[in-house]
C-alpha cells in the first residue's frame, strides 16, 4: 500500500533527524 510506503518513509527520515540532534 502506497500510505504505509510513506510512514515508513515519515518514520525513517525523523530517526535520522533524530539522529543528527542527538549527535
Amino acid at each position: 500500500m502506497i500510505l504505509m510506503d510513506m510512514v515508513l518513509m515519515v518514520l525513517s527520515s525523523l530517526i535520522l533527524v533524530i539522529c543528527v540532534l542527538v549527535g
